[in-house]
């Protein structure tokens, strides 16, 4: 059973914040398959995004900040609750057949600030399950309005009836289906009138806001206010209306005198789909995309902006990750920590920019269900042997359609100097012997918690996902 009793309890005896600088607000907003090079600050083409380079610019950038996997479902479930995906015995994408989501005995972000009195929203794209004991009402969320899973599981999936075969898509408000197949270019804007409107209705009191845009996700679908605004076409329009997104939230925090108290977080759930082309986004240069453990896939943009907390204009290049959201959150707050272990980290030294902080020394890649395929210490990565996705032999689609994939190998470990060579293509592994040493220590202890299905090793320390047992 899910630990309501107590987080109830623990919210009835907190006593009344006299000032709004008694607590602080957390905005997290979590962008689908938006790549590294998708903001104008950072070498996007054809359009702008002046409000989030206006947040770029008052407060920190993470230039090494990694997605736990690269792959939607996977990437949340680790967001969610700060642990490696794998650790909660969570994979994959889960859709509309998916018998398995968050586990009940997990707690996630909502829960942990519910113990501090926080009122709690998600809108947008869940993704840790359909069925109704994995949907955000009984996972920490006071209110919920969005799609259960990606915005292309519907039937008008390009591939419909060739490999796919998906039912309609249902609409979320709270635990109730709203209606199926609803018209897509009005969620940009609806999420962004609902997260306004939460924002208002809590600004006298503590709140988590879990923006979780469909955007730039396949199908693209955009409001008439930009359509056909940018020179890249439909996908320009699209982040053109995120960047309004963001700016409609900065605006009404600054309306409501909610600036000095309101942690603001922009990132991206994982890289973008290559395959799609022209409907698909900008790693920056960094190898491959979505679904591959090449920084392509996992290396994302962040942004966190709090008034007066975060040094204005700076960059962090030290090695963060989304799974280090919840252990920051609570420190934030003050809540206690979920009782399960959890692999993330607070990362409160870096958003202070607390100079020698480096709380995150290393970083594994995790793919599929529980294949360790590279290690990082934020400079040096390590690659293991696996097959991979590759976008690199065809070219893409276009407007809408995919392109072909191929599989690439990875064939021997190889290191690369991420300072040096982003791309990843220059195999280094024999240059710093000790470097590779470390690297192979540190995938070996992971082995020996979680396990590695490359080679074999079982591991003890994953638990198991929540899965439908009464139909």
């Amino acid at each position: 059973m899910k630990k309501i009793s107590y987080l109830l309890a623990a919210a009835a005896v907190l006593p009344a914040c006299s000032h709004p600088k008694d607590y602080t607000n957390i905005i997290l907003i979590n962008l689908d398959d938006v790549g590294y090079g998708d903001f104008s600050y950072n070498g996007a083409y054809g359009y702008t995004t002046p409000n989030i380079d206006r947040m770029a610019a008052e407060g920190v950038q993470f230039t090494h900040f990694l997605a736990c996997q690269p792959i939607s479902g996977a990437s949340r479930a680790g967001l969610m609750t700060g642990c490696y995906p794998n650790r909660i015995g969570f994979h994959g994408a889960p859709g509309p057949n998916a018998r398995y989501g968050i586990h009940a005995d997990e707690m996630t972000i909502g829960e942990v600030l519910r113990q501090k009195g926080y009122s709690t929203a998600i809108f947008g794209k869940w993704h840790l399950g359909c069925q109704k004991e994995f949907l955000p009402l009984q996972n920490g969320f006071d209110e919920y309005y969005g799609l259960p899973y990606s915005n292309d599981m519907w039937p008008f999936h390009p591939e419909q009836g060739r490999g796919r075969n998906f039912p309609d898509l249902p609409t979320f408000e709270g635990n109730e289906i709203i209606g199926y197949n609803l018209d897509q270019n009005s969620m940009t804007t609806d999420y962004t009138e609902r997260s306004v409107n939460f924002i208002r209705k809590n600004h006298d009191k503590p709140f988590f806001l879990y923006l979780a845009h469909n955007m730039a996700h396949v199908p693209l679908a955009v409001s008439d206010k930009f359509k056909g605004k940018s020179e890249q076409g439909l996908y320009g329009d699209v982040l053109m209306e995120i960047d309004w997104s963001l700016g409609e939230i900065r605006k009404t925090l600054k309306e409501l005198g909610l600036e000095e108290n309101t942690l603001v977080i922009l990132t991206s759930d994982n890289g973008p789909w290559l395959n799609y082309g022209n409907h698909a986004g900008s790693t920056g240069g960094l190898r491959e995309g979505k679904a591959t453990t090449f920084d392509g896939g996992n290396r994302v943009p962040c942004i966190m902006y709090w008034k007066d907390v975060t040094p204005a204009g700076t960059v962090c290049n030290k090695l963060a990750s989304n799974i280090d959201f919840l252990p920051t959150f609570a420190e934030i707050s003050g809540a206690p920590l979920p009782g399960k272990k959890i692999d993330g980290v607070s990362i409160l030294p870096l958003i202070r920019g607390e100079e020698g902080a480096n709380p995150r020394e290393s970083f594994v890649y995790y793919f599929n269900k529980n294949d360790l395929e590279a290690v990082t210490d934020g400079r040096f990565k390590m690659v293991f042997p696996h097959k991979h996705r590759t976008y690199g032999m065809h070219a893409p689609g276009r407007d809408g359609q995919p392109g072909a994939l191929e599989v690439g190998e990875v064939t021997e470990t190889q290191m690369f100097d991420l300072r040096r060579d982003p791309g990843e293509r220059y195999n280094v592994v024999a240059e710093y012997p000790e470097t590779a040493s470390r690297l192979m220590e540190i995938a070996e202890t992971m082995r020996g918690d979680l396990g590695d299905d490359l080679t074999g090793r079982k591991g003890s320390g994953r638990r198991e996902p929540g899965r439908v047992t009464d139909r």
